[in-house]
């Protein structure tokens, strides 16, 4: 099986890599089939074919991670895509710092939002007020304006309610009452 991986050279601590193409059994400072490229990790600086990396994995050949990430993040002329992070490094005084800045800026919105809740509902109370006062005027005016019941009026109101509270008779019994009260004609 073929790789396509890393073959280690430079000096201790400063270590360089020549991109290869290799039998997977082979040592590895082996003998390669094919070399497309070097990489410093230290200075990030890659020289890759790309096109021929491309072709030996349509042919099958495997690479390792690392250099699966070389070949994806290369550009078109073999030079690294890198990217450095960013995010600057903080201190733990610094990032403890951030945080308590973060919390309290985060206390002092809800504090803002409960005050402005209070706001809302003391305004909410007083639009109340102001129209329970205006609905107790509209009825004091009212009352005012209405003409006083005569005592005809209410004899008139107890007359119709004592109507309506007797029963009133069916039209069975309606009827011998209306025959007896009509007078014979002979």
């Amino acid at each position: 099986m073929l790789k396509i991986r890393l073959k280690r050279l430079g000096a201790k601590k400063a270590p360089t890599y020549r991109v290869i193409v290799i039998n997977s059994t082979t040592k590895r400072e082996g003998k390669p089939i094919q070399e497309l490229g070097h990489y410093n990790p230290k200075t990030k600086t890659l020289k890759l074919d790309v096109e021929a990396a491309k072709e030996w994995v349509k042919k099958g050949a495997q690479p390792t991670e690392t250099v699966q990430y070389l070949i994806t993040n290369a550009n078109a002329d073999g030079s690294l895509n890198y990217k450095k992070s960013e995010k600057p490094k903080l201190s733990k005084k610094a990032v403890a710092k951030a945080a308590a800045e973060k919390e309290a800026s985060a206390k002092a919105k809800e504090e803002a939002k409960a005050a402005e809740e209070t706001a809302k509902a003391e305004a909410k109370a007083a639009e109340e007020a102001a129209a329970t006062a205006a609905i107790a005027s509209m009825t004091e005016e009212a009352t005012v304006c209405e003409p006083l019941e005569t005592e005809e009026a209410i004899k008139e109101e107890k007359v119709l309610e004592a109507a309506v509270e007797e029963p009133t008779p069916s039209a069975e019994e309606a009827a011998p009452e209306a025959a007896a009260e009509e007078p014979i004609e002979e």
